[in-house]
């Protein structure tokens, strides 16, 4: 079983109307405005799965600071999951800095079959997720329907991309602290979070912490795979592409040529995400 945990799709009418929701949604005119920044549809990720040998890929949004957009695009993926059952599972786009409708929403997309919460982001919607206050009532309903919360992270070092912010390990460790019943996913390698787990204490305080692989040919070298590994277990670790901005392909690639033991590679393709996704 190989699953993409990191995807994003967008209805047709979205793509369409690009200009239109650029003037909406400030996390959307940070990522799309440049004309050349790819989006897609569900139809368009089921088929680039089944070009890639992806057998299911989590779908989610991107960090909407409209409420408005978001709801619609929440709809648009409850749909979608609908459409495809066996092939895509579906996360929320909320912000918490919408207070009681935030919980609301994610209530809504829970009842309607989404399994997480995501993807978070902190910078673009306005709010420092280690904040505990601003978190815990999102975090709370997170935790009592057993939804999985994925965030944005960024890396203090390296070089700048559109909506790479500052929502860097310091910042995830405070939060992943305040939360630590919950199921997190940190994307994009937690922005390095992984490598403080050379101290004991952040290894331990990482129990219910994932890091997908989001975007990571554009980040590290390939050799993170077994990096990350070597410090929190491959157990912690979920392939994910970011896809419409890289395919699957290239990840599996990565996986596949890591030098990790099949066992190991089992489980980031896809064993601990169907793991996760069905508890």
């Amino acid at each position: 079983m190989i699953v993409d945990f990191h995807t994003h799709i967008f209805p047709p009418w979205l793509i369409e109307q690009r200009e239109r929701y650029l003037q909406r949604d400030a996390t959307f005119a940070e990522l799309f405005a440049d004309p050349k920044a790819k989006m897609a549809t569900a139809e368009d990720l089921v088929e680039a799965m089944d070009e890639d040998g992806v057998d299911r890929s989590v779908a989610m949004g991107i960090g909407w600071t409209d409420q408005g957009v978001a709801r619609e695009v929440n709809d648009y993926i409850i749909e979608s999951v609908r459409r495809y059952p066996q092939r895509i599972v579906g996360f929320g786009g909320i912000s918490p800095t919408w207070g009681s409708d935030a919980v609301h929403e994610a209530e809504r997309c829970a009842d309607e079959g989404l399994r997480g919460i995501g993807e978070l982001h902190p910078d673009l919607q306005g709010y420092d997720i280690g904040d505990e206050r601003t978190m815990a009532p999102l975090m709370e309903l997170a935790r009592r329907r057993g939804l999985i919360v994925t965030t944005h992270s960024s890396e203090p070092v390296g070089h700048t991309y559109a909506g790479k912010g500052e929502t860097t390990p310091a910042k995830l460790w405070r939060f992943v602290r305040s939360f630590p019943d919950n199921t997190i996913v940190c994307a994009h390698w937690g922005g390095g979070l992984p490598f403080y787990a050379l101290m004991p204490e952040v290894a331990e305080g990482l129990a219910n912490v994932y890091f997908d692989s989001a975007a990571s040919p554009f980040l590290y070298r390939p050799e993170v795979f077994g990096s990350v590994k070597g410090l929190i277990g491959a157990e912690h670790i979920l392939m994910g592409s970011d896809f419409p901005l890289l395919r699957a392909r290239r990840l599996l690639t990565q996986v596949e040529e890591s030098g990790l033991s099949e066992d190991d590679k089992a489980a980031i393709l896809g064993g601990n995400a169907e793991r996760l996704l069905t508890t």
